[in-house]
């Protein structure tokens, strides 16, 4: 079976949705002898934030010298790049024969996407004789395929919003019981700072598995992107802290990952202090508060529902710039008006288009929100078009913003790089 192949089938997959369950995969790793038990296991959850935790897991530990399994979603780019080992992305090859492994092993045994794809990153883990494998859930938690893995180090759930409420529910409260499901009786978690309705829910959850939940403080120091900070764990002291990834948002995130970071050191993990720093400070994240080419004029962030607009729009009132012109596209699922609505006070005009999916918020509908809130908006038929517009029109001091969905940031990131390979910065 060819690349191109496996992917079809893979995608093929989709036509079964989104099931939530863990029959199917538990069944399917049975059969391949249950490799995720070859490894330690860092499991994250949340809604935001989540991507980065396991980021920042990721580089800390291969400083240290430990062998590490990545396994996130979406992708940006490539399919590949959902399952790394040592920050380097899955070959095609290996993609198309695990994929026919796996449809004979699996037989009749029906799979979703996630469950399949999941299956293949443990598998190749196992294969690949990792140490430690750092997974992100896909939505929920509870019944989120990598919840098949059964015996964590250490689990973490960073903040919790309002996101896929079709599936996960429409409160807050009913959001986190579903997270919370990666909650593991007698495996610490690391739990993030929550509004008070999610708070409730997941303490209760943690008490009732007698899950000891470790509070990991704060980061502390100056605002700015390049301020040195610090954090103040149960052990650890670690000043002159300088990470690679920007915003406010991100010390909370940091915060998490460096608490379960210290927990494993506690179980025994050599994981010295100047791994930790240097994990810390050379951590990237493609694509969430990103200025393209280390310049500051085309700034890139996947805020794609109401927590993340915030946090982007908390990003700019600290950056002031003179005027943002806003590329923006939403999948048709998001609630359009929740993720405008913290942004467009910052925005100076819209630029609206669509992200290269199948069901996305037409661009009509999004620039109607912003002339409702006094911003002059124009529609586009693609990102590209929508990007040169923008880009024409920036003077110094401007910024470009490209934001609303990971995959209009994905085509936006292409169209910068030329159509030529992108670097990939978390080698």
């Amino acid at each position: 079976m060819a690349y191109r192949e496996s992917l079809d089938y893979l995608y093929g997959l989709q036509k079964f949705g989104i099931k939530l369950g863990l029959e199917n995969i538990r069944a399917l790793l049975d059969r391949f002898g249950h490799p995720e038990r070859a490894y330690g296991v860092i499991h994250v959850a949340g809604s935001n934030g989540k991507g980065s935790v396991c980021a920042y897991l990721d580089r800390i530990l291969r400083e240290a010298g430990l062998r590490v399994g990545l396994y996130t979603s979406p992708h940006l780019h490539s399919f590949t790049e959902r399952i790394r080992v040592n920050g380097v992305p899955i070959k095609e090859t290996r993609v198309a024969a695990y994929t026919e492994e796996l449809r004979r092993v699996a037989g009749s045994l029906p799979s979703t996407f996630f469950e399949f794809t999941t299956a293949m990153a443990l598998l190749h883990f196992q294969r690949e004789g990792v140490d430690f494998a750092v997974l992100e859930t896909g939505m929920g938690g509870r019944l989120d395929a990598t919840n098949a893995v059964e015996s964590p180090r250490v689990t973490v759930i960073t903040s919790i919003c309002r996101d896929h409420a079709g599936h996960l529910g429409g409160d807050l409260a009913t959001i986190a019981g579903e997270k919370g499901g990666i909650i593991k009786s007698g495996v610490p978690l690391v739990l993030g700072r929550q509004a008070p309705e999610a708070d409730q829910v997941l303490r209760a959850l943690a008490r009732e598995r007698q899950a000891p939940i470790r509070a990991c403080g704060s980061v502390l120091g100056p605002e700015g992107d390049d301020a040195p900070l610090s954090w103040h764990g149960r052990d650890w002291i670690l000043e002159g802290l300088r990470p690679g990834l920007l915003g406010a948002h991100q010390r909370d995130n940091l915060a998490l990952a460096l608490g379960a970071a210290e927990i494993l050191a506690e179980q025994g993990l050599p994981l010295p202090l100047a791994s930790v720093h240097a994990g810390i400070a050379r951590t990237r994240w493609p694509g969430r508060l990103e200025w393209w080419g280390g310049q500051r004029r085309i700034l890139l962030d996947g805020a794609h529902n109401e927590g993340g607009a915030a946090v982007l729009a908390d990003y700019l009132r600290h950056l002031a710039p003179r005027a943002v012109h806003w590329v923006v596209g939403l999948k048709g699922d998001k609630e359009a008006s929740a993720i405008l609505s913290p942004l467009l006070p910052w925005v100076t005009e819209l630029y609206c288009t669509v992200p290269p999916v199948e069901e996305a918020v037409s661009p009509e509908t999004l620039a109607r929100l912003g002339r409702d809130a006094g911003r002059p908006a124009r529609v586009f038929v693609c990102c590209a078009e929508a990007l040169e517009a923008a880009l024409d029109e920036q003077r110094p001091g401007e910024i470009v913003l490209v934001a609303g969905s990971l995959f209009l940031v994905a085509a936006a990131r292409e169209y910068l790089a030329g159509g030529g390979p992108i670097a990939d910065p978390l080698l």
